[in-house]
């Protein structure tokens, strides 16, 4: 596929999400996820299939329900392929501003930063100002985000 045919596309359907799930197992008290999705009708799994191959192959595809499949892409090793992807072929949509925050927090998790406290409230920061902002949950743990 053409990288700008990608890019486009992930511009209309693509997501770029930083997630935390309540974990004791974690100093902070929270388990940080980070991934690229590309969700579609399952009639449509032929062009995620592309589209992960234009991207080294890198990720999976999974069925989501009855009627959706997501291409997600969750390794730090292999989310810097997709990194590589769209440094080179910009986002023009609001899209490109969450791309950026994203970005950020990756660059946060390879220097460790986002185990320390000031480097977790910081990412917490960040994912208030993406897509959806920050669950209701999180607002009440961390009254000062």
């Amino acid at each position: 596929l053409n990288p700008w045919f990608v890019t486009g596309f992930t511009d209309g359907e693509g997501s770029f999400g930083i997630y935390f799930s309540k974990s004791s197992q974690y100093q902070l008290g929270y388990q940080l996820k980070y991934e690229f999705t590309i969700a579609l009708h399952k009639k449509d799994r032929g062009l995620l299939e592309n589209i992960k191959l234009s991207f080294n192959a890198v990720g999976a595809i999974h069925r989501h329900g009855e009627e959706s499949v997501h291409y997600r892409v969750s390794s730090m090793k292999d989310l810097s392929v997709i990194l590589n992807h769209f440094d080179k072929h910009l986002l023009i949509t609001q899209k490109r501003a969450d791309y950026l925050l994203f970005k950020r927090v990756l660059e946060l998790v390879q220097r460790k930063e986002h185990l320390t406290s000031d480097g977790f409230h910081e990412i917490l920061s960040i994912k208030a100002a993406m897509n959806l902002g920050i669950p209701d949950s999180l607002k009440e743990a961390f009254p000062n985000v």
